[in-house]
């Protein structure tokens, strides 16, 4: 029997109430992790789960789960980052400033924040992994959704940046770019831009949230070793680079 990848690893999931951020705790739990929610809403009762009331766009609102965190269970061992919405589907030219800064705040500034608090935590300890959910969007842009694609394509560069900062620390950080996944976020876009980013997808559907964890679990443990700054497709076959 082999052991579990997340053996007495305390992760955090910022964002973790959705649907890929439960699917993820439930596979970490299920891998012997600890896992703590940092949201905005309670997290579900679940043995292993625990959560923290948390608006990941505040400073002092992360720095405090941060630290409640710690003095709680010891050690942050991963986090991973699942906060974002899609925003509203229109064309540059009438796209609302108020709309475009909620999108950055809730997709980008939030794992700044987040990545920013553990940081330092994880390097004095010599080990650590962080986990930034982008998109695939944010590779190619999706069009009538400039603020969604362009807060995933900073993700990415957030990512290759703390990837390289950290290199040598033992402190890994990488991000996963989904193509359009099976959960409550899709029906934020109207089914018209639904239909279109589908039907970009090679393998003709929507991936699974389990699709997603698998990969998100496994960037969390000691396994992944050799990756840092890195990008992981789950796209269906959608990514040409």
């Amino acid at each position: 029997m082999s052991t579990p990848m997340l053996s007495g690893n305390v992760m955090v999931i910022g964002g973790g109430n959705g649907g890929i951020g439960q699917t993820i705790a439930e596979k970490a739990i299920a891998e012997g992790a600890t896992v703590v929610i940092w949201d905005l809403s309670e997290a579900r009762p679940r043995e292993g789960q625990h959560g923290v009331l948390c608006d990941l766009t505040s400073e002092t609102a992360v720095q405090s789960a941060f630290e409640q965190t710690v003095a709680r269970f010891g050690r942050i061992h991963s986090l991973v980052n699942c906060a974002g919405i899609t925003g509203p589907t229109g064309p540059v030219e009438t796209y609302p400033l108020a709309e475009w800064e909620r999108v950055f705040a809730i997709n980008l500034t939030s794992a700044f924040l987040t990545s920013r608090a553990v940081a330092g935590h994880m390097r004095r300890a010599g080990y650590g992994r962080i986990v930034n959910l982008s998109s695939i969007a944010g590779k190619e842009g999706n069009a009538n959704q400039s603020a969604y694609s362009a807060s995933k394509a900073a993700m990415i560069g957030l990512t290759k940046s703390q990837g390289k900062e950290l290199a040598q620390s033992g402190v890994l950080v990488n991000c996963i770019t989904p193509a359009i996944i099976q959960t409550e976020l899709i029906l934020q876009m109207p089914e018209e831009q639904r239909a279109a980013v589908l039907a970009k997808v090679p393998m003709g559907r929507a991936g699974e949230p389990a699709e997603i964890a698998e990969l998100a679990i496994w960037l969390a443990s000691e396994r992944c070793s050799f990756s840092t700054g890195a990008t992981f497709d789950a796209s269906g076959g959608r990514a040409t680079y």
